[in-house]
């Protein structure tokens, strides 16, 4: 008697186990009676039917995926080695489920080919200045690509761009080529600017004879002002003209 007992006790025991299971709030379990789809269940308690009954969870949570750097060959013939993340979720769980075997192995790999697609058909230049505008593009694709998966692609980011060695030197001999270039238009754009006061000055000196000898004035009080044995004999400005005028007289 004691043992029949103890053998029923053992019995519920293993069926209350088989048939209660604990489902987290960032889960959903997926059910199959008798081999066909029943109901997603959860979160919370949940009661199976033992043998009749088989459950699989399906975590609901972000999962950042990292897709490994992928040989690509741009649209200018550049090879390069391209990597990024993928930030996905399951959106339905039964699809996720029913749909495809592996939702998490088929979402990598659908990440690795759409990444060499989409670079492999833009230019180095365009990878290296408008890697958003790729980022959306890639997210764009995945997205509508996952959606029978039930799996929702939020975001994507390009993570590292390797160039080759060569291509390396040949982009800092242009970034030095086009510094030194802009150093030259900003030096001639300088000279240009001076050119131009000077000039003014000059027709204004010309228009008005009184501020050619303030600034001589000016530059005899700069000189007097530092430190030498020179001796200087300010002469005005009306007796150098007459003595130029009186030379280019004797010229004529």
């Amino acid at each position: 008697m004691g043992f029949s007992l103890l053998f029923i006790v053992i019995v519920v025991l293993l069926f209350l186990q088989a048939s209660i299971k604990i489902i987290n709030e960032y889960e959903r379990a997926v059910v199959l009676r008798l081999g066909k789809f029943h109901k997603v269940k959860g979160p919370g308690l949940i009661i199976l039917i033992p043998i009749i009954d088989k459950m699989r969870k399906i975590d609901l949570r972000t999962i950042t995926l990292d897709v490994p750097p992928q040989e690509v060959i741009t649209r200018d013939n550049v090879s390069i080695r391209v990597s990024a993340v993928v930030y996905f979720r399951v959106m339905d769980p039964d699809k996720a489920f029913l749909q495809v075997e592996d939702y998490y192995y088929a979402t990598s790999q659908l990440s690795q080919t759409t990444l060499r697609s989409v670079c492999g058909q833009a230019e180095l230049d365009e990878i290296l200045s408008e890697r958003e505008k790729l980022n959306l593009r890639l997210q764009e694709i995945l997205d509508a690509d996952t959606e029978p998966w039930g799996v929702k692609v939020s975001k994507v980011e390009i993570k590292e761009i390797d160039l080759p060695e060569e291509m390396k030197r040949a982009m800092a001999k242009q970034a030095e080529a086009e510094r030194e270039r802009r150093a030259k238009i900003i030096s001639a754009d300088g000279e240009y600017q001076a050119s131009k006061t000077l000039l003014e000055a000059a027709k204004i000196m010309a228009e008005s004879p009184i501020t050619l000898q303030l600034r001589y004035l000016q530059t005899l009080t700069e000189i007097a002002t530092e430190k030498n044995s020179t001796i200087l004999f300010p002469l005005p400005i009306e007796l150098l003209k007459a003595l130029i005028h009186k030379g280019d007289a004797s010229n004529a």
